[in-house]
């Protein structure tokens, strides 16, 4: 295997005219530290391993979607652009060391978007377009004590010019691209010498060409550029060759690796971009903010058309393809109603622990899309009812926990068998299930998983809100409360109550617990604060303690009945539980 190298001012050339992107490619991730580290690993001389090259024949040039790197990058991500490639000869696709490239062109040639602290993402004075700068007045051999550990050479990412003064002089990084001969270089460094200070040392005049001269042989005369070039036209062979390349590199999905054959695939869309603006659709305009991937989206392609569950390459053949494109607005449809549904009970990036969770209600939608799961008839309050409590017991209970293929595919089949109903069928899911070794049944086992969820978890909003079935999550937002305020738990609170020793450490076990812990609105949480709980609930209408099933009995309100009001609230926890989902068989186990 032959390696061939070249210097970055020649590469960077060829970036966006000769070398594109494959559609297999992931999007740039790398962050503004990185390109930084990788800047002063150029300038330190050190290797910044290989690169590996896949140069099309002219005729294959149009069998493959093709992408520009990333120019002007952004904190959050950043899309890539389809390219055209016509007029293009020897078209180069990049199948390793994308990241690394891109943050030369962005370092020597564009400009990388951060977000201001403190200020919204959706405000838009909150971003600003940065430019890369080096400091030619810092000498590499002086490692600031409070500097970033391991980066020897002074670069920064700034919108303004910034101000040449004392021991700072700053040259903007893609400047270097100009001198493509020795002469006009020394002739620039000359000038921007004399344009020094009168009170520049010997010392720093020495470290400023220096500097400047490294810069120089770095982008223009040093090898940095190592790379091997594949010639054989056949994809499988290229696409192993990346699987290969990648895996000690930034973890790629597999639907990175898919979507390059679908969009090849898919005639008359760019799947790629369909797929990505979908994610983007369903992560940031439904009711609440969600994290969803491509891979969910593919996941879910799969399920939905019927097709085997088993997320391989195979099962994306061509005539599957075909199939999934042609169902590609339903399944887009039953993806965004099933998400929207689910956020309206609450579920969203924060406490959503299984994506494949929502598969078999998203599968119910798409077969039944007259089923408004926020909808207000008798009928749609009862199914979507039935569909929270499901949802939810499913992820308290980790149903698609370890290998939920078989899961997936024993509840598609059972919502196959009961299709023509219009009820989403929780029995019969549960049934089989439960069969299957898992259960979002409300048993003794849940019961016990259920009380051990704690303040903070991702589970714990989703155990509460099932004991609000009136609220609609997506629209309310709530707080996770201490109904005794965690103030009162302090050392110094307890020692001051006299209390022993045990019962210090009894009451510490109980304070997270949820027992312990109700759902406030932002107003209700922010006007509760620390009061003690024996003088808010005062304040409270006299629905309060029904609604968030607080015990009637005022003397189990002060601090030093905490125990017996834990075990109380226990207790009509269970009971509003048991008229949700029924009475458990084996409850006297608890």
């Amino acid at each position: 295997m032959a390696y061939k190298s070249d210097n970055i001012a020649t590469t960077i050339k060829r970036l966006n005219s000769q070398h594109f992107l494959p559609a297999i490619q992931r999007e740039f991730v790398w962050n503004v530290p990185k390109i930084i580290s990788l800047f002063d690993s150029i300038m330190r001389g050190y290797p910044i391993s290989s690169f590996l090259f896949w140069e099309l024949d002219d005729e294959n040039r149009a069998n493959w979607e093709v992408y520009r790197f990333v120019e002007n990058a952004r904190d959050g991500g950043s899309h890539n652009e389809l390219a055209s490639v016509d007029g293009v000869h020897d078209l180069t696709l990049v199948l390793d060391g994308q990241q690394r490239l891109t943050s030369l062109l962005v370092g020597l040639k564009g400009t990388y978007t951060v977000k201001l602290k403190y200020k919204r993402w959706d405000d838009p004075t909150a971003w600003v377009k940065q430019r890369l700068y080096l400091n030619l007045l810092k000498d590499p051999k002086t490692i600031e004590e409070d500097g970033e550990a391991g980066i020897h050479y002074e670069f920064q990412f700034t919108d303004t010019i910034p101000i040449n003064q004392g021991d700072h002089y700053w040259l903007k990084v893609g400047r270097i691209l100009d001198f493509d001969s020795e002469d006009r270089f020394y002739e620039f460094r000359q000038e921007e010498k004399e344009k020094l200070p009168d009170t520049a040392t010997k010392g720093q005049m020495s470290v400023f060409e220096r500097n400047l001269e490294r810069l120089y042989r770095a982008i223009w005369k040093d090898d940095v550029i190592a790379y091997y070039t594949e010639n054989d036209q056949d994809y499988d062979r290229a696409l192993d060759i990346f699987v290969r390349a990648n895996e000690g590199g930034t973890k790629l999905t597999k639907s990175d690796l898919l979507l390059s054959m679908i969009t090849s695939k898919w005639g008359g869309m760019n799947a790629r971009d369909e797929i990505y603006g979908f994610v983007d659709r369903i992560n940031t305009y439904l009711t609440r903010k969600n994290d969803f991937d491509k891979d969910f989206i593919m996941k879910s392609c799969l399920v939905l058309s019927d097709l085997p569950v088993a997320y391989k390459v195979q099962n994306f053949n061509v005539k599957n393809l075909s199939l999934i494109q042609s169902k590609w607005d339903e399944i887009k449809q039953a993806i965004e109603n099933g998400i929207d549904a689910v956020n309206y009970f609450g579920v969203d990036r924060d406490n959503l622990t299984a994506a494949n969770a929502l598969i078999p209600v998203i599968y119910y939608l798409l077969h039944h899309p007259k089923v408004n799961l926020r909808g207000d008839t008798p009928v749609d309050v009862k199914n979507s009812m039935s569909v929270r409590q499901w949802v939810t017991m499913a992820l308290l209970n980790n149903v698609f926990g370890g290998s939920s293929d078989n899961m997936l595919n024993i509840i598609r089949a059972t919502l196959q068998e009961h299709s023509a109903e219009a009820a989403f069928p929780v029995d019969a899911i549960n049934a089989v299930t439960t069969r299957a070794g898992r259960t979002a049944y409300f048993d003794s086992d849940a019961i016990e998983r259920y009380s051990y969820n704690t303040y903070g978890t991702k589970l714990t909003f989703l155990a509460l809100s099932i004991l609000y079935p009136d609220n609609n999550w997506g629209i309310v937002i709530c707080h996770q409360d201490h109904i005794f305020p965690q103030a009162m738990f302090s050392k110094k609170v307890l020692e001051k109550a006299s209390f022993s020793t045990e019962k210090y450490y009894r009451y510490l076990s109980l304070k997270d617990r949820l027992g312990n812990l109700e759902l406030l609105s932002s107003e209700e949480n922010q006007e509760k604060s620390d009061q003690p709980f024996e003088n808010w609930i005062t304040t409270r209408d006299t629905t309060f303690k029904s609604r968030h099933l607080i015990p009637d009995k005022p003397e189990l309100w002060k601090f030093e009945k905490f125990e017996e009001f834990f075990i109380e609230r226990e207790t009509l926890i269970f009971n509003r539980l048991e008229k949700l989902f029924g009475h458990p068989a084996d409850l006297g186990k608890v």
